[in-house]
């Protein structure tokens, strides 16, 4: 008894003990006593409900003056019932796993007993019913057995950007740093567009706002309260529009220390020291800075206008004499802007027609990749007009875009993305084909087996 009372209060292990109560109904752990008439488990109580509904049900008629469905009923108490043994199962099955014998309750047995009598009896009370009726089981059974072998095919047939035969894999897209890099360097500024750079971006994409003076400069926002510490130098002006500043006021500002302070992508504890004290230092820059560093590594610049006055168009085309690299994407007075530079490269962000496209010689377009589908940037790129896609920055997004052939891409992970080899999902169309046909024989061949595994332990106990 000693020996008893102490296993019971250091070996005691509640994980099998919940298991032997659920199963048998033996909540102490070295209970061996049979239990007490009266005593069973309370997951009965719903079943006997369900019973006494679907009794009730068969004399609906009468009272209620049509026919109720109890047929539906019928089959929801049988789902019940199944589901009740299979649960008596996988308990089973634990109680085995963790060495211990089993000891159902009598509760369980019967019940278990009278669901399966019931359920293999009713085929017989219920023979004239199914005849009348055998048409329509037949037209379901059919239909199941049909969404049934449809699932298992629709795999082989389904699309993907990324099957693709040997060999026909174009080239990468281009990368196009948005705003720079700003995972790495506050955006629109000058170390963001080095970074971007030095990553290998091929393009630099940023925002152009033309200050009070007539100066244009980088600035994405309307007001430069989240780019810039305005709040401490000019703290009455905060919510003023940044046109409205001069080119003196503007380089007073710092464009970096919001980044330190908010981590907008939680690179921050990458930088060391030095950079810390450049990203402090970094002032907004004007066009011309940015055009000068494109000129001299020889990428490609797309910005968008914040709708300057017509007079002013002349000071953003020099601003760095360097037209001939600048995609021009703002659509306002375009065709002014190719009269006064033809060497600039028209850039749309209209989903147009090809006509309407090459009327206004656009050479690109610039849609967000939500947008655009494998057949549109084929359908362009027949009529030489190329496609870059915006904002694309996970290496999953960007295998679909190079499978899909498109031709650049804005991003703001370029140092990401720069890595991928190959698309991550590619695969020839016997690849993918072998891959859904082995999955559909292990999972049919799992099936069998779980039936057959759970068919043998309900016999046996």
């Amino acid at each position: 008894v000693v020996r008893r009372q102490l296993l019971q209060r250091y070996e005691h292990q509640p994980f099998v003990s919940c298991l032997a109560g659920l199963y048998g109904c033996q909540w102490r752990r070295y209970q061996r006593a049979k239990a007490q008439p009266g005593e069973c488990c309370y997951s009965l109580i719903g079943l006997l409900v369900l019973e006494a509904c679907a009794f009730s049900c068969r004399f609906s008629f009468g009272k209620l003056g049509f026919w109720f469905p109890w047929s539906v009923v019928l089959l929801v108490l049988a789902a019940a019932l199944f589901t009740y043994i299979a649960l008596l199962l996988v308990l089973a099955v634990c109680l085995l796993s963790e060495g211990q014998r089993l000891y159902l309750h009598w509760s369980h047995k019967v019940i278990k007993e009278a669901s399966l009598h019931r359920s293999s009896s009713r085929i017989f009370v219920f023979i004239p019913y199914l005849v009348c009726v055998s048409v329509r089981q037949v037209a379901l059974l059919s239909l199941f057995l049909a969404v049934l072998f449809a699932l298992y095919l629709v795999p082989l047939g389904m699309y993907s950007p990324c099957i693709k035969e040997e060999g026909t894999l174009g080239p990468a897209p281009t990368l196009i740093g948005h705003r720079g890099a700003p995972m790495l360097a506050p955006e629109n500024t000058q170390m963001s567009f080095e970074k971007a750079v030095g990553a290998g971006g091929e393009g630099l994409e940023t925002d152009v706002t033309i200050s009070y003076d007539g100066v244009p400069f980088l600035m994405h926002d309307r007001t430069l309260r989240r780019t810039t510490n305005i709040q401490q130098v000019f703290p009455n002006r905060t919510d003023a529009p940044a046109a409205m500043f001069t080119w003196p006021e503007l380089e007073m500002l710092s464009a970096g220390s919001w980044f330190l302070q908010r981590d907008p992508f939680g690179t921050v504890s990458s930088l060391d020291a030095d950079e810390r004290v450049r990203v402090q230092n970094q002032t907004v820059p004007s066009l011309k800075d940015l055009l000068n560093l494109a000129a001299q590594h020889e990428r490609l610049v797309i910005f968008d206008l914040r709708r300057p006055p017509l007079s002013l168009i002349n000071r953003i085309l020099y601003a760095g004499g360097h037209s001939q690299r600048v995609l021009w994407l703002p659509a306002d007075q375009r065709s002014l802007v190719q009269e006064l530079d033809p060497e600039l490269q028209q850039m749309s962000g209209d989903h147009a027609s090809i006509e309407e496209l090459q009327e206004e010689h656009i050479v690109r377009l610039n849609l967000h990749y939500s947008y655009m589908s494998q057949e549109q940037i084929r359908k362009y790129a027949s009529v030489n007009i190329s496609t870059n896609l915006y904002v694309i920055s996970q290496p999953w997004l960007y295998s679909l875009a190079w499978c899909a052939g498109v031709h650049s891409v804005t991003t703001n992970a370029l140092h990401k993305l720069k890595m991928l080899q190959r698309p991550l999902f590619l695969m020839t169309p016997d690849e993918y084909s072998l891959m859904w046909i082995l999955t559909d024989i292990l999972s049919a061949f799992l099936i069998l087996i779980q039936w057959r595994f759970s068919a043998t332990l309900i016999n046996k106990y």
